[in-house]
């Protein structure tokens, strides 16, 4: 039985879809045929060849990964889907999807929305498909039954650990590797913290899994076997362990990869010996989490967070000569026009180059956050009431303490001071 799942981000080139590659190398090995469509900026993509692909392909299940950013793309993309074959099923996962309200997607083509990590979930409902059952409850899902609506099947147990789960990099097939400069890897799922802009600790229940070191290192050993020589480690909170990352720095050193890395964590999650082994295994740059330089803001986020450890978290990652990028963000809860320009004076002052992640956003109010569930406590007013349910609120918000103007404003002079045009890594 043949299984397609989409990547789309219209908005830069493609890299790695590697959530989609974990569920696609997970039901590969329970014995389905998987393809992976992966559209990103200046990808040749229209209906002509979306029908191709269905009629030659045939698959019974399509999944999309979807984001605010992106899911206009996918329910137009799904709805042709469906003028082709009505019988194809839909489902979606990932970050928009995980906290929707179901009752949103009622009138239109998806047929299940994922409520949890994709593998487990994705591959249930493979296989109810293969032995042929009509009426569909999956776990872990909200499935749409004959009647229209939307019902939540079981819940699925979390993982214990991430070794069990196939890798892309080790399964063939999935990753196009002549296609790619830089392989992300993911080492650990979840986060501990309870920031109130971040999906992440709601959607993973505050709890962290991890991968082994040596699973890991025989990604990288493939990985660059294939010549790939720059790694994104997309972790979270990519220090969290800290014996691990130590053994998992001393072995890419034994192992002489010669592979350059991108990661990112907290800055209290860094200390000078550990630096020296990350310069030694390739670290060319971390990025750390700032989100705000005013004190009282910082508190508000519940990061947990001072200035005084951010500070010496650049210090100490720029004395090894690994270059230092700051996530920031603007029009944040009880931040007023003075906080957010001491934020830019923080970054600047700090010697951080302002490109790549050190360009600031505006903080994106997204489902799953406290922010989301909680906006009107926290001074926000959306600008457009109207939108459709399955879209969060976004950058399309006024606060207590800064106009829509002021905001823009705030995004200007960002805009000004920024190396490369505002280009970001992770958004």
């Amino acid at each position: 039985m043949n299984l397609l799942l989409f990547e789309i981000n219209p908005f830069l080139p493609p890299s790695v879809p590697i959530s989609l590659a974990y569920i696609g190398a997970y039901v590969q090995a329970k014995g389905f045929q998987v393809k992976i469509i992966n559209i990103g900026e200046n990808t040749p993509f229209s209906f002509y060849s979306l029908k191709r692909i269905i009629e030659d392909y045939q698959p019974r299940l399509v999944g999309f990964s979807t984001y605010q950013r992106n899911f206009f793309y996918v329910l137009g993309i799904a709805k042709a889907i469906k003028e082709i074959n009505p019988e194809i099923k839909i489902i979606i996962g990932g970050p928009q999807a995980t906290f929707l309200p179901s009752a949103s997607l009622e009138p239109g083509p998806i047929d299940f929305i994922c409520r949890t990590e994709g593998e487990q979930a994705f591959y249930f409902l493979a296989e109810k498909l293969r032995q042929g059952e009509k009426e569909l409850l999956i776990p872990g899902c909200s499935c749409k039954l004959e009647d229209g609506h939307f019902y939540d099947g079981p819940p699925i147990p979390s993982f214990k650990t991430l070794d069990h789960l196939p890798s892309p990099y080790l399964t063939d097939g999935l990753i196009e590797f002549e296609k790619i400069e830089e392989a992300i890897l993911l080492t650990s799922r979840g986060c501990p913290h309870q920031c109130i802009f971040c999906y992440t600790p709601n959607a993973f229940k505050q709890k962290v899994f991890f991968h082994s070191v040596e699973r890991v290192i025989d990604e990288i050993e493939r990985i660059t076997k294939k010549g790939i020589k720059k790694i994104w480690f997309a972790d979270p909170s990519f220090s969290l362990h800290l014996e691990r990352v130590e053994q998992l720095m001393e072995k890419i050193i034994e192992k002489n990869f010669s592979v350059e890395i991108w990661l990112e964590t907290r800055a209290d999650l860094i200390n000078s010996e550990l630096l020296k082994k990350m310069k030694r295994a390739g670290v060319k740059q971390i990025a750390y989490g700032l989100e705000s330089a005013s004190e009282r803001v910082l508190a508000s986020l519940k990061k947990k967070i001072s200035l005084e450890q951010i500070k010496k978290a650049i210090k100490l990652t720029q004395q090894q000569r690994i270059g230092v990028e700051l996530f920031t963000q603007f029009a944040l809860p009880f931040e007023t026009f003075t906080d957010a320009i001491m934020t830019l004076k923080f970054v600047k002052e700090n010697k951080v180059p302002i490109q790549g992640n050190s360009n600031a956003q505006q903080t994106q109010i997204y489902f799953g956050t406290e922010l989301s569930w909680n906006y009107k406590n926290y001074g926000i007013f959306p600008l457009e009431n109207r939108r459709p349910a399955y879209l969060s609120i976004g950058d399309q918000y006024e606060t207590s303490w800064l106009s829509y103007q002021e905001i823009q404003q705030i995004k200007s002079l960002w805009e000004k001071e920024s190396l490369d045009g505002r280009k970001r890594k992770v958004s």
